[in-house]
């Protein structure tokens, strides 16, 4: 059995944040065959779980870049989370630095996840970020704080890399990028990578081979355990240089196309690419 490690957004969804029927049915043909396919995403659960085409699939669902890892029967299965004391470190600098801040929890994302802020205006955004009170994350019961985001806007990506510096080496996390215009915190123990390799041991399972695909920085780190990475079309050319194979964009089913076109093909040490 092959496992199939799957990015969402760039990657199996299209630019209207939808799978399209092509990808839907290579995602059937690769169940069909047996092959184990895993969902592994940035985006929490309950951003995935509204999507039609997922609900129709069981499948793995791993969240938050490693972060929560559910099992195809929706299952909670293992959860890495920031402790409160390095959360209100990190907060305090990235809050100095100027950056809006996302922080995915239990309770939800505050004052947002992700995806809904995809078409947000630039002063929709400023808004959003400098009105939300952050001291109401920290009076929730029982919280458990997944991920935090360093978001800027597009003429200010300069910003995130102060924000990898500032945090580098200073505490027990992983920073991935999903999209150039953001910073991805999470800890130590969650990462996309990690993830693969530890639902393997807790399931007993050994994959034949693991195939990993998306577009993103924090792509990166499931294709470090994979045998073979497939990067989309859209993905920034940094991402393509670590990929064994790319494929056609997101928004031309470069899933499908790779999944029946292009990874009978490989060879052992040459990059596919798609013309």
């Amino acid at each position: 059995m092959k496992c199939i490690s799957i990015d969402l957004d760039g990657t199996l969804l299209n630019s209207k944040h939808e799978i399209s029927p092509e990808n839907v049915k290579a995602l059937n043909e690769l169940q069909e065959q047996g092959h184990c396919l895993i969902m592994n995403t940035g985006r929490a659960f309950a951003d995935v779980i509204k999507l039609k085409a997922i609900q129709n699939l069981e499948v793995p669902i791993f969240c938050v870049n490693g972060s929560v890892l559910y099992s195809k029967t929706r299952e909670l299965l293992f959860e890495a989370t920031l402790s409160i004391s390095i959360y209100r470190e990190i907060f305090s600098i990235l809050k100095r630095l100027g950056v809006g801040i996302l922080v995915y929890t239990n309770h939800g994302g505050f004052p947002s996840t992700l995806p809904p802020l995809h078409d947000k205006l630039r002063h929709e955004l400023d808004v959003l970020f400098q009105e939300f009170n952050y001291d109401e994350i920290l009076e929730k019961d029982n919280l458990k704080i997944y991920k935090l985001i360093a978001l800027v806007h597009n003429d200010q990506l300069e910003k995130i890399a102060e924000v990898k510096a500032e945090l580098a080496g200073k505490f027990p996390i992983t920073m991935a990028s999903s999209f150039p215009n953001n910073m991805e915190i999470t800890s130590g123990e969650a990462h996309k990578g990690k993830a693969l390799l530890r639902y393997q041991d807790m399931m007993g399972l050994s994959f034949d081979e693991i195939i990993a695909f998306g577009d993103g920085g924090n792509d990166l780190a499931q294709f470090e355990v994979a045998n073979t990475s497939v990067a989309m079309g859209n993905a920034p050319f940094h991402v393509q240089q670590q990929a064994d194979i790319i494929t056609k964009t997101n928004d031309e089913d470069g899933f499908a196309y790779a999944v029946r076109h292009l990874l009978p093909l490989l060879k052992s040490e040459k990059v596919i690419t798609v013309n």
